[in-house]
């Protein structure tokens, strides 16, 4: 059958299973958009106030849900108010397919009313981008595009589609979702690095969040119980391990936990699984557990070998390489080593606070209350620290938060598309400076009745730069101390939620207890010092021996 571009466009998303989008219409892109409308009863379209908090959607959906994220926008500055929310799906391997409309073909490179050459502008920030110019090659490349953003290591990918393109008319044939392979291939760096971790006695598990791309759970629990292994996670691997499990040490890197920096100063083994060893885990990348050997299995040949020197570098899927492993690793002699290792967990302790409300406190609030199963996004900065501290993560993708580019902004629309996608409780962990970046995206989520609990925690500072500045610029607070005049509940009773506000302990569980009862999108405005810190710390490029475990006086 014949179909516009705009709707064979619009079929290839069928095909794909993927039965919600989220987007901004405008002039380049309104075929598509007519043909959404035509399809609605297959494919949902989510309206955002903006369209970087669309793609943040996408991006949360995409998390939260295990599949392909989508986002659509028009071309010029719609096109490029995805560029914040690609690069964040890029940083942390989030597949996403972003969908733009651009001028009619004649019109490119005529400087014409918003054109853009949106192709050029995310070539670094996508595994791969297309412009379709000829009708004919537009099925194939939608589908490729799903193809790419989903096989190996997962990412962003771009289609620009000029207006013309999308008017014509072409066959369409339905076509099967072509299905990606999980990569492992029996070699020699297999074999090496099963002498290595079968010759240590003191090994440690590093993982990350290429464990929740692969579905590693079940194989990395079976792993660390049969070596006598305890595990650390990266922020972005939190709940692919469950917290509860008396292996789990808790989270590694700059925030990380103290017994975690001790346990690999003690290590001969470091295995790294599906995590690539950033600067905020590495620190003094030169000298990381430079007396154990490294192992580091992962699906993208550029990260091995090039943040931190491994002993072997294993080039697989996660599951498929610990589980082709398992049966010729030798179990653990004896339970003295991760005896030892639990003990440093158990006296292990993060600081609380001195004032009259404690941003833990509050967290572990949200914890023990409401849905057991709901899922907690955060924005960036202190809050985001504390919840990746505090919060204990038992499953993957119930923790959704921007690690790589660290995007503050990110939140509120992650939250509605994590919210929509597991259609689950959510919870938002934000900052002040943070939500104020993203408020608007409230209307969005008070309009599709989502339950989603904003919790701000409100110090009237931008707090992780604040930290920085006191303990590395002598207390200079340039443009850090926002004060800005917002009341949270009243805000929140403007855009349709309803606000609450928090500012002592004794109020946390009755507060939050009504909060999580009542049905749609509330706002928790919580009053914290702004001298709050968050411990533990590593100063940056330093090693884990410099950690400071208590506010230093300054």
């Amino acid at each position: 059958m014949k179909l516009k571009g705009s709707q064979i466009i619009v079929k290839c998303i069928e095909e794909q299973g993927i039965e919600t989008v989220f987007g901004y219409p405008g002039g380049t892109i309104l075929d598509i958009f007519d043909a959404l409308y035509e399809e609605k009863e297959n494919v949902t379209q989510i309206l955002t106030c903006h369209e970087q908090g669309a793609c943040h959607a996408a991006d949360g959906w995409a998390r939260a849900t295990g599949r392909t994220g989508v986002v659509i926008a028009t071309s010029g500055p719609g096109a490029t108010n995805l560029v914040t929310g690609i690069a964040t799906a890029y940083m942390d391997s989030i597949p996403l397919v972003a969908i733009t409309g651009n001028v009619a073909s004649a019109f490119l490179g005529r400087d014409s009313f918003q054109e853009i050459d949106i192709t050029g502008v995310t070539m670094p920030i996508t595994k791969h981008n297309y412009m379709v110019k000829n009708v004919e090659e537009l099925a194939n490349t939608i589908r490729e595009a799903f193809f790419i953003a989903r096989s190996g290591r997962p990412g962003p990918v771009l289609v620009d589609v000029p207006k013309d393109v999308q008017q014509k008319l072409c066959e369409y044939e339905p076509a099967e979702v072509k299905p990606t392979k999980a990569y492992f291939k029996e070699n020699k760096y297999v074999k090496k690095a099963i002498e290595i971790i079968n010759s240590c006695s003191r090994p440690v598990m590093y993982v990350g969040g290429g464990c929740i791309a692969s579905d590693a759970g079940d194989a990395l629990i079976a792993l660390s119980e049969k070596i006598g292994a305890p595990v650390t996670s990266s922020m972005m691997g939190l709940g692919c391990f469950p917290a509860s499990h008396p292996n789990f040490m808790g989270m590694i890197g700059m925030h990380g936990k103290a017994n975690v920096a001790e346990t690999l100063s003690k290590a001969d083994l470091v295995l790294a699984i599906g995590c690539r060893f950033s600067d905020r885990v590495a620190g003094d990348r030169k000298n990381f557990c430079k007396n154990a050997k490294i192992v580091h299995i992962d699906i993208d040949l550029a990260e091995l070998n090039k943040n931190v020197k491994v002993d072997v570098g294993v080039l697989a899927d996660a599951k498929k390489a610990i589980n082709a492993m398992l049966p010729d690793l030798t179990p653990a002699k004896s339970d003295e080593w991760i005896n030892e290792c639990r003990e440093r967990v158990a006296k292990d302790y993060l600081l609380g606070s001195d004032g009259k409300l404690c941003p833990r406190r509050v967290i572990m609030a949200s914890n023990k209350l409401g849905d057991k199963d709901k899922v907690v996004v955060t924005d960036v900065g202190q809050h985001q620290m504390w919840t990746a501290q505090t919060y204990n993560f038992d499953k993957p993708r119930k923790f959704i938060s921007s690690g790589g580019l660290g995007t503050m902004g990110y939140g509120m629309g992650a939250a509605i598309g994590a919210c929509i996608g597991s259609g689950k409780q959510t919870v938002l962990f934000t900052g002040d400076g943070s939500f104020h970046m993203n408020f608007n995206e409230i209307v969005t989520a008070s309009k599709l009745g989502l339950d989603v609990t904003v919790i701000v925690l409100n110090n009237h500072t931008l707090g992780m730069v604040r930290q920085w500045q006191t303990l590395f610029y002598n207390k200079h607070y340039s443009s850090t101390d926002i004060y800005y005049p917002t009341d949270f509940v009243k805000l929140a009773d403007a855009l349709g939620a309803k606000g609450y506000r928090i500012d002592k302990n004794e109020d946390i569980e009755k507060v939050m207890s009504e909060a999580f009862a009542e049905k749609g999108v509330k706002i928790i405005d919580c009053a914290i010092d702004k001298d709050e810190f968050v411990l533990p710390m590593i100063p940056a490029g330093k090693g884990f021996e410099a950690i400071l475990t208590a506010k230093p006086i300054v």
